[in-house]
């Protein structure tokens, strides 16, 4: 399919409008016009139960899609609700966050029939193929922002049935959502190869560093250890200048990795107790450990800084524990439950890590070069997600330009 550029000006004439520039040939419309604005469900707890008729909220639309991993079902016997229809756009007008507003997704085929909550809309018209693209755009989101106000956590039906879209003729809009949809496709399965990915990641995890699968060419018996006997504390404490930057780390909850903190010059922190890292610590988070706040130096972050608050270990014999291999084991459950278990505390948010404790708990290691194959599997698993993730991010780049430019008509289908 053929696209112009707005540049060739014998081709194509354009008019100024309230939205700037647009093709001659092209409308000015606002969405009221277009379909119709359906209100939510207002339910109370009371209504709220284990099952019955599933209500869609903010929470049910991620990235554009409907997700269904936090459902709300209600007793629908004593209620009159709006059913979704395939192909309504389902968007949130109210949200305790501002960035929420506005936010949407595609009614598809599972979702006909339910009900959705009072803090969300629906857009219904027969042009929803192509409006649909429209509600990603910057104009449909800046018109969101104007309509917030300083302070209003919400946008009402007559704001939103007064958005103005650019409108081309019925032929060129079919031919816009047929391009866009294009590149949906493409993301979408392009995703759903990163889902099946990750599972297969997970299950390799599951299977290899327990030893319920075994990498070909390794047979031998896994041997226990406690913790104390793989396990080395290591310190090196910084030597202080108060005019020097120190590029601080923290570690995120559920295995999420290291990450660059804030830079401080040492006369801006208070706890003159600073330990340099190097590449091959494993760290632990004495006060977050519980959610998994656990992960390997890497050379990214050779030479950061952390804080009292975390342990740095190594291995104690290297012909015994390959680190690699620890930091896949520390994402198993049962590792989890093992620093659980070693820690204190009355709530689970200010539970603290006992270290002592946790050395004296066991795991079960194989050779150290199944342990370093194993690593190596995983390694690769990893990185094989990560490549399918970047893809998904340059298309969605690419549609976000093309759409752009398509939907203010400053590139002509022909």
């Amino acid at each position: 399919m053929e696209i112009s550029s707005t540049k060739d000006k014998k081709q194509t004439a354009y008019k100024d409008t309230p939205i700037g520039k647009i093709p001659a040939d092209w409308e000015v419309k606002k969405l009221g016009e277009l379909g119709e604005v359906v209100t939510g469900l207002t339910y109370s707890p009371s209504q709220v139960r284990d099952t019955g008729l599933l209500v869609l909220r903010s929470s049910n639309v991620q990235d554009r899609v409907l997700v269904y991993n936090d459902n709300v079902y209600v007793d629908e016997r004593d209620l009159k609700y709006n059913p979704v229809k395939k192909g309504d756009i389902l968007i949130c007008v109210r949200n305790g966050s501002r960035a929420l507003i506005g936010k949407n997704a595609r009614v598809d085929y599972k979702a006909e029939g339910l009900a959705f909550g009072a803090f969300m809309a629906i857009f219904r018209s027969v042009l929803n193929d192509y409006l649909f693209h429209f509600f990603d755009t910057d104009l449909y989101y800046k018109q969101i922002h104007v309509n917030l106000g300083a302070t209003i956590n919400s946008i009402n039906n007559n704001d939103l049935r007064d958005f103005k879209i650019p409108l081309p003729p019925l032929p060129e809009q079919q031919r816009i959502a047929e391009v866009l949809s294009t590149w949906d496709q493409a993301i979408q399965c392009t995703e759903q190869l990163i889902l099946q990915k990750e599972q297969r990641k997970k299950w390799l995890m599951q299977k290899l560093l327990t030893g319920k699968i075994r990498l070909k060419g390794f047979s031998g018996e896994w041997k226990e250890y406690s913790y104390e006997r793989l396990l080395k504390v290591v310190k090196r404490p910084v030597k202080w200048d108060d005019n020097q930057l120190y590029k601080l780390i923290s570690v995120r909850r559920r295995s999420g990795g290291i990450f660059f903190r804030e830079a401080l010059f040492g006369r801006q922190i208070k706890v003159k107790d600073l330990r340099d890292l190097k590449v091959g610590d494993f760290l632990f988070s004495k006060m977050q450990i519980v959610h998994g706040a656990s992960a390997l130096v890497t050379k990214e972050f050779e030479g950061g800084k952390i804080s009292g608050s975390y342990i740095a270990t190594v291995a104690r014999d290297s012909n015994i524990l390959n680190m690699e291999f620890f930091n896949w084991y520390s994402r198993l459950p049962y590792f989890y439950h093992q620093t659980l278990i070693s820690s204190y505390g009355v709530h689970i948010e200010k539970m603290t890590f006992d270290f002592e404790s946790f050395l004296q708990l066991k795991m079960n290691l194989p050779s150290i070069e199944e342990q370093t194959s194993i690593a190596a599997v995983l390694q690769a698993a990893d990185e094989e997600i990560e490549l399918l993730k970047a893809k998904a991010e340059k298309l969605k780049e690419q549609k976000k330009g093309l759409m752009q430019q398509l939907l203010t008509g400053r590139k002509r289908l022909l």
